[in-house]
């Protein structure tokens, strides 16, 4: 067995080149480790390691050690999903994730050009290194999937563990709020509306006529992407306001679209470029602005309710339901929902600035009055508050944090399975890793046999 195993091994190595020099910078590529019928090079680590350090992730260990299990891992992964005919990953998630991966070292390294000479190739080539990489990370996600799909916990599970467990095993939870709301958005007027339509047809046709649409966009347009010249990058239907999707992914060629109205506002849109089921677009926007008037009665309106609910005429939860605008929260009797964890509960870092600060002046089931603040939408609206709970710093418990406790307890059984999978694997597995590798600090113990 392992005579057959080597023979692969030094056939992998003649195929692939194992000692190969980089016309770039001429540092020897070479085979650090095999498991099974795949191999890891040293660039691959290297590789990792930059694109690591782009996106600022950092380790008290060392990295290079920590990439090598990750890749050992991976490679276990993988050949078990090539395996599974219920794995499939398309091209189009490919896609998407190595557009999110570029966005995200953009934004970290500050353009496109410092993106290039950090990884000294460019985006073409920096892309083409990455999809076989993310292709193998969507398999080892599906497949860690299925090998911890069926693990659950029951709550007499969870209580036992919190019951037998030591005071510093259990988590510290930060100081949280829970908070109803009730939202009116002042109306905008048709005056208004028509006027900013009649500013967009009137960009279009400049356009039409020879001028140029990203110019304008990085001139006129009130969105994030204007010093982009409105170009937002590649993205799917489910990442764009439904009404812009249905336009963007019916564009041919340069052509102008009519406008749009969307929740964010205005636009006139032009396609960059299409791939699969993902546009890059380039759009302005233009936001309706409520008149000094409206948003004097919006804020009246709702400071008379809010007196209504203290004088117990109507209930926060029947007011939230048959006034609210937000449709998020008004069925839920107001309570706002925490997008990051869908609980009720918040961190203050998690809240929106505005809302922080009039829920610290607030008691338990104290209704603020009306403020104004700007939504997830970029839309001026006002809201009242209620603060329906605060807690203080304190060690997790089954009565105020059983959420949180369940799924650490559950991501603890899924990772005893997927660690138990990982060391019968090895146990069947032909593994080889260079002697350079022999004193890295690894989580399982039987890479080096």
């Amino acid at each position: 067995m392992f005579k057959k195993a080597l023979a692969v091994f030094m056939m992998i190595a003649c195929l692939s080149g194992s000692y190969l020099v980089s016309a770039q910078d001429k540092i020897i590529d070479q085979i650090v480790a095999v498991v099974g019928s795949n191999i890891i090079l040293k660039s691959d680590i290297e590789e990792m390691y930059r694109n690591n350090q782009a996106q600022g992730i950092s380790s008290d260990g060392d990295m290079k050690c920590e990439i090598l299990e990750d890749l050992l891992v991976e490679k276990l992964l993988v050949a078990e999903a090539q395996l599974d005919t219920n794995i499939v990953v398309t091209d189009s998630q490919i896609n998407q994730q190595l557009d999110q991966r570029m966005q995200y070292f953009t934004k970290n390294l500050g353009s496109e050009q410092a993106v290039e000479a950090y990884f000294q190739k460019s985006i073409v080539e920096i892309k083409a290194s990455l999809q076989e990489v993310i292709k193998n990370q969507l398999l080892t996600n599906q497949m860690r999937g299925t090998i911890t799909g069926e693990v659950s916990i029951t709550p007499a599970e969870v209580r036992y563990k919190v019951k037998n467990a030591k005071t510093e095993e259990l988590p510290i939870v930060e100081p949280q709020v829970e908070y109803a709301q009730i939202s009116f958005y002042p109306p905008i007027s048709i005056e208004e509306e028509n006027r900013i339509k009649a500013r967009l047809r009137e960009f279009k046709k400049r356009i039409e006529d020879g001028e140029n649409f990203a110019t304008l966009a990085v001139l006129y347009s009130e969105g994030p992407s204007a010093p982009n010249g409105g170009e937002l990058g590649y993205m799917g239907r489910a990442q764009l306001d439904p009404s812009y999707a249905a336009v963007a992914f019916n564009l041919r060629g340069d052509r102008v679209s009519n406008v749009v109205k969307s929740d964010f506002g205005y636009h006139i849109i032009q396609l960059v470029d299409r791939r699969g089921e993902q546009v890059n677009t380039r759009h302005i926007i233009l936001k309706p602005k409520p008149s000094t008037e409206a948003l004097e009665d919006a804020s009246t309106r709702l400071d008379s309710l809010a007196s209504a609910i203290r004088q117990n005429k109507i209930s926060f939860e029947d007011a939230a339901l048959h006034y609210s605008a937000d449709k998020n929260s008004r069925n839920g009797g107001g309570v706002a929902i925490n997008p990051y964890t869908m609980s009720s509960k918040w961190k203050k870092q998690e809240l929106d600035p505005d809302v922080s600060k009039i829920l610290d002046q607030l008691n338990e089931n104290e209704i603020s009055d009306p403020f104004q603040t700007i939504d997830d939408k970029q839309r001026t609206v006002f809201k009242v508050v209620k603060l329906i709970s605060r807690s203080k710093e304190h060690r997790a418990n089954i009565q105020d944090d059983y959420q949180l406790l369940s799924d650490m307890y559950l991501q603890q059984k899924q990772e005893e399975a997927l660690n138990k999978w990982i060391s019968e694997r090895q146990a069947k597995t032909y593994i080889r890793i260079d002697d350079s590798y022999v004193n890295c600090n690894f989580k399982f113990d039987n890479w080096i046999k």
